[in-house]
């Protein structure tokens, strides 16, 4: 497994901003490019696989805790996670209703008539977007603790950052159904 901060010239952190990250993408590229000196092909795809790597948190920290060798584990989702999820369900379920009954609307009164439905699914989907938002930054915030932890030597805290990264892949993916959905809306 190739080390993908080091590929960027990158330290091994949680938190990692856009700009720094960019910016060493940019760097390691133009000198990895096939059109430059000493560039080749395979050396700038290695370049790139690394900046889709850490450009987004879960895959950060699935990488960081890989080359830490925590053992992969399956991660319970907490009550707070749970709830979320409680909510997510019923509004995906009743947009493929809605959508059901939107497509067997023959008229263009009886479509008119869905208006309301779908205006009020897509403030659910639109408020339940902005929580998801809301926790996964409030998750994002947590990272520097977790750099801390780790330059200190905190054992605990991989375990902790194992969690943390569940979390994030679950909000990733609830995020991008409820664009799914309010999209499916159009």
């Amino acid at each position: 497994m190739s080390n993908a901060f080091a590929l960027l010239g990158l330290p091994r952190v949680a938190a990692l901003d856009d700009e720094t990250l960019q910016k060493a993408w940019l760097a390691a590229s133009r000198s990895a490019h096939p059109d430059q000196p000493g560039g080749d092909t395979a050396s700038a795809a290695e370049i790139n696989a690394a900046y889709e790597t850490l450009q987004t948190p879960e895959k950060r920290l699935k990488h960081l805790l890989e080359l830490h060798q925590v053992p992969w584990r399956t991660v319970p989702i907490d009550d707070a996670m749970m709830t979320l999820f409680g909510r997510l369900g019923p509004v995906l379920q009743n947009v493929a209703a809605f959508l059901k009954r939107r497509q067997a609307a023959a008229t263009a009164l009886a479509k008119a008539l869905l208006s309301p439905d779908e205006m009020r699914l897509r403030e659910q989907l639109e408020a339940l977007g902005a929580t998801l938002d809301d926790e996964r930054s409030a998750l994002l915030e947590t990272l520097t603790a977790f750099d801390a932890r780790l330059s200190t030597g905190d054992t605990s805290a991989l375990a902790d950052l194992q969690v943390l990264q569940a979390r994030l892949a679950y909000l990733g993916k609830w995020q991008a159904q409820v664009r799914e959905a309010l999209l499916s809306l159009m």
